[in-house]
């Protein structure tokens, strides 16, 4: 008997979340059966099975992580044999059997947003580092949160062309948590919510009403744990490669169609 962790990669707005639910397609009911067909499981209970975390509907991931325990040699490719395109298993890592994939060292997540609105980057870096440090993040998910205090190591603003990046890293985040530190900073850049107005959406008496930014715009990007080493599958990696480009290469031409309509519609 092994315990093996395994580093799973999905286009999310396939699926109805990570999350198995019934009557749903979801990216962990695809998991589980995958991972019974090819004899690695058989009941979750006995192999211990649990996950990293769950993400919505529609949210990406290239670091969500599994772990269980089997007798079996684990084979990557065996098991992305099983699922649909759009689910990769990327890499495994053998862990000690006390190994729990929620208690990460941290998470990253990106989001992503289409920068159409001339924001102000310099006071959205500012208020990026407000972020920063051990916060009641309360006004940033539901208000029904037992411990609404998180710590978030870092936040970091990139620009590639008309794209505003936002990385968030820490250990551990809150339901719709990433996506509202997004909100918050888009609304700054637009010059709809001051600097000196978000400072007081950590005060917990205070009621902020955020609307989270889209899923499709997030991804796990990765979860790391403290001595634990991921050894990936090149071969796994250019399945799912070929994936992200057949679904880039469609919405690609969606939109072009639609710039064509909008385009039209002006003209006239």
């Amino acid at each position: 008997m092994r315990k093996v962790a395994l580093k799973v990669a999905y286009i999310g707005t396939d699926f109805h979340g990570f999350q198995r639910q019934p009557d749903f397609k979801t990216v962990e009911g695809e998991l589980i059966d995958a991972l019974k067909n090819a004899n690695l499981i058989d009941n979750l209970k006995d192999s211990g099975y649990a996950i990293a975390g769950r993400t919505d509907r529609g949210v990406h991931a290239l670091g969500n992580v599994v772990s269980f325990r089997t007798p079996e040699d684990v084979i990557i490719n065996q098991i992305n044999d099983f699922l649909p395109k759009s689910i990769r298993i990327l890499a495994k890592a053998g862990v000690r059997f006390g190994f729990k994939p929620r208690f990460a060292k941290y998470r990253h997540y990106r989001y992503t947003i289409v920068n159409n609105d001339d924001l102000n980057l310099d006071k959205i870096k500012e208020a990026s580092q407000i972020f920063q440090g051990n916060h009641d993040f309360s006004n940033f998910s539901k208000r029904s949160e037992r411990n609404p205090v998180r710590k978030v190591d870092n936040v970091e603003i990139n620009v590639n062309d008309n794209l505003l990046i936002i990385d968030v890293i820490g250990e551990s985040f809150l339901w719709n948590m990433v996506r509202k530190i997004a909100t918050a900073l888009f609304l700054v850049g637009n010059g709809e919510l001051s600097i000196k107005k978000l400072q007081t959406f950590f005060d917990p008496s205070t009621t902020a009403a955020i609307t989270p930014m889209p899923p499709e715009g997030l991804i796990l990007m990765d979860t790391i744990y403290e001595g634990v080493t991921f050894k990936y599958d090149e071969y796994a990696k250019s399945k799912f490669l070929s994936a992200l480009m057949d679904e880039y290469t469609y919405n690609q031409t969606i939109a072009a169609a639609e710039k064509i309509m909008m385009d039209e519609l002006i003209g006239h």
